[in-house]
């Protein structure tokens, strides 16, 4: 073709390109602004179905305010501290692994813990801890130290020491002797050590062969944690990592179960959960260590005194000074659910007499370990209806907690363990991850008003999910199921510090819908549903629907932490508002 001629067609398509364009409505024509207003009603629509919906048509002028400073500074922080840049530096690191979307927990911790919304976040009065598992609340670089520090602190293992494989797998123990045998025994970590001879913790540690007392507290570390490479290797499945994460409650219940050590772990942990602005904390306890008193060769008998000691070093802590805000905690008594028949029902008969003792302490019942390889709840059916006759005899107001849906199935035998646990009168549902399959059993939760407590650094750290931006939560929020966040094994699972603010941050900053307004109300939650005391069915109930408008410790807490969320509110606006031209000096 001719240049000219190209060039008159060139000229052409301009013209009718621009012909087209200017034939293109506006997005300020009528119709336009019809579908946008149609649009925006749709989406409006929806969000009153959520669960903060009343929360945040309740919120105050300072709270509205201080929630609109932080999204602010979430944009901000999006766009500086979690740029594709930093991805990529980090793909860059030969341990890191893949990335994926939002960043896995152990990649950004470090990052997290920079930012300006990890402060806001730490600052947040975040209510009652309700899914957290006593035995991994306190950090355990505190809790080696507390056992290099205790006189009479022993080491045992079952095998000698001599290998990797045994170094990595063999099962080992502490334990105070008061009177050790003065036969000097053969090095634990040599093939001569005649298993299972107690040895110095001291003389153990200082000996170990790949680095001395430094090297024996990394080894130990990684013994009693999930490892940053094992948080990592999701390809491996929940299996793997649940063997490694089941592994390291005996080691370290052999640490935190003699007297002196667990006093002074109680002290800690009420400590650090206040100052992470959690006033009250349901614990759990698999009941299967062994209690010693300070000074005793011989464990008790039951674990009475271990509940006695937990109730008084509470008690303690709220008394003090620094603990005056501090509500308190109670026990949701747990046992495997693997066992067999046998070891359930002694398990629950040991809860029932404790409870006996202790009434004020005791607050419910729940079956712990991975549900994927343990017995189903349908199958344990005969157990429990046991265990309600029995608190029936006694006069026992003891209701269940179940962990439940804890599992990526669908349709299997331990996904259905939700629809044994809402018939079985659950009062909360632990984890509850696959509750999103349910349609049916996610307006029954509404209905029945019973809460999930949701964990979502566990579930990603144990591999059902490979960030927070893939975990199905959002789901359960937007269809306006009742929720609290947890951390359930923060000293394992790598958050470290026993607080809730590492689970807390990552909703914030993985879920475009949530906001602080949203943290707000799965806080308020916490306290609406935590076990303050005992309760007939239809009185919690009662007064899980009025809320601030009942009477009772359930109301008046709630108005406390009320308090403390208006004044935190204020706290953002004060430290983080955008001075105006106005509030500059002259």
């Amino acid at each position: 073709m001719p240049p000219m001629e190209a060039d008159e067609d060139s000229q052409g398509d301009r013209l009718l390109h621009n012909e087209m364009v200017l034939n293109i409505p506006s997005m300020d024509d009528e119709f336009i602004q019809r579908y946008l207003h149609g649009r925006s009603a749709l989406i409006a629509q929806e969000k009153r179905q959520r669960f903060d919906h009343a929360f945040r048509e309740t919120l105050s002028g300072t709270a509205v305010e201080a929630a609109a400073i932080v999204a602010r500074i979430r944009r901000e922080e999006q766009s500086t501290l979690w740029t594709t840049e930093f991805e990529d530096h980090l793909a860059q690191e030969p341990d890191v692994g893949n990335i994926y979307p939002g960043m896995m927990f152990t990649l950004a911790k470090e990052r997290i813990e920079q930012s300006k919304l990890w402060k806001i976040v730490r600052r947040m009065p975040k209510g009652a801890l309700l899914h957290a598992h006593m035995d991994a609340l306190v950090e355990v670089d505190w809790l080696f130290d507390q056992l290099l520090s205790t006189p009479g602190m022993h080491m045992g293992s079952h095998e000698a020491l001599h290998s990797e494989a045994a170094l990595e797998g063999a099962s080992v123990f502490f334990i105070y002797l008061k009177n050790p045998d003065p036969t000097e025994s053969p090095s634990i970590w040599s093939a001569e050590y005649p298993a299972p001879a107690k040895i110095s913790v001291t003389a153990a540690a200082d000996s170990f062969p790949n680095g001395g007392r430094t090297g024996f507290l990394k080894w130990l570390k990684g013994r009693c944690t999930i490892t940053r490479g094992e948080s990592l290797e999701h390809h491996l499945g929940p299996n793997a990592i649940w063997k490694k994460f089941s592994s390291t409650f005996a080691i370290l219940n052999s640490i935190i179960f003699y007297e002196p050590i667990f006093r002074a772990f109680i002290q800690r942990m009420c400590r650090q959960l206040l100052d992470d602005g959690i006033f009250w904390v349901d614990l759990r306890a698999a009941f299967l260590f062994r209690y010693y008193r300070e000074g005793a060769d011989d464990p008790e008998v039951d674990y009475k005194e271990v509940i006695r000691v937990l109730g008084e070093e509470v008690e303690k802590f709220k008394s003090s000074t620094e603990g005056q805000r501090f509500w308190g905690a109670r026990m949701i008594w747990t046992t495997l659910r693997s066992f067999e028949s046998v070891d359930i029902v002694e398990s629950m008969e040991q809860c029932i007499d404790v409870k006996k003792e202790y009434p004020h302490l005791i607050a419910g019942f729940d079956l712990v370990g991975q549900e994927d390889l343990g017995r189903s709840l349908k199958d344990l059916t005969p157990e429990l209806f046991y265990f309600r006759k029995r608190c029936a005899e006694e006069g026992l107001e003891i209701p269940f907690f179940f962990h439940a849906g804890e599992c990526l199935g669908d349709g299997d035998e331990t996904d259905h363990n939700l629809f044994d646990a809402l018939l079985l009168g659950t009062r909360r549902i632990g984890h509850g991850f696959s509750l999103y399959k349910h349609p049916l059993l996610i307006e029954m939760v509404k209905e029945k008003k019973i809460l999930v407590e949701s964990c979502p650094i566990s579930n990603e750290i144990l591999r059902l999910t490979g960030s927070i931006m893939s975990h199905p939560l959002p789901a359960l929020l937007a269809r306006g199921v009742p929720v609290a966040l947890c951390n359930d094994d923060p000293a394992i699972l790598g958050q470290d510090t026993n607080g809730m603010s590492h689970d807390f941050w990552q909703a914030l900053q993985g879920w475009e819908n949530l906001g602080l307004e949203g943290l707000g109300a799965l806080a308020e939650n916490s306290v609406r549903w935590a076990a303050f005391e005992d309760q007939k069915a239809a009185e919690w109930t009662r007064d899980i629907k009025l809320a601030t408008l009942g009477k009772g410790v359930r109301a008046g807490r709630m108005k406390d932490w009320l308090v403390e969320w208006e004044r935190f509110c204020q706290w953002v606006v004060d430290e983080y508002a955008v001075p105006t031209p106005l509030d500059e000096p002259e």
